[in-house]
């Protein structure tokens, strides 16, 4: 809990509230369309679905220590980095089944932690042998 280092820093703090809880609106679009894509999508191509509970562990909220402000700030926090997780999973999933090709090496990319058993870039001899 860094923001508690720069008491100065208060009204900052309270003015950006609002841009952080509005991203909540597009976190709930993506909970419920990627809920509808993994449920529809991964029993269709016969890989097993991840379980959502060992994404988004609600649970910092119940700490009594916590004023009721940090509370409300734990719960959005395990909520949408717990989300993220869970459609990342999905998402690298998804490209190792359609993809499973590293993208160009570029300079500052940092390449996701699925890509390190992809194929390399442009080596279409090991993707033929891989994929006859």
């Amino acid at each position: 809990m860094e923001y508690r280092k720069h008491h100065s820093r208060r009204l900052r703090h309270c003015l950006s509230i609002p841009f952080v809880l509005m991203t909540m609106i597009p976190l709930a679009i993506l909970d419920i369309f990627g809920e509808l894509y993994h449920h529809t999508c991964f029993p269709l191509w016969k890989i097993p679905l991840f379980k959502r509970k060992e994404y988004i562990r609600m649970d910092r909220h119940k700490l009594k220590y916590l004023s009721l402000f940090e509370k409300i700030g734990c719960t959005y926090c395990s909520y949408a980095n717990g989300l993220l997780n869970y459609a990342v999973a999905i998402a690298g999933r998804t490209e190792i089944y359609w993809c499973a090709i590293r993208h160009k090496k570029h300079e500052g990319f940092v390449e996701p932690l699925n890509h390190k058993d992809f194929l390399k870039y442009g080596d279409e001899k090991a993707f033929r042998k891989k994929y006859k």
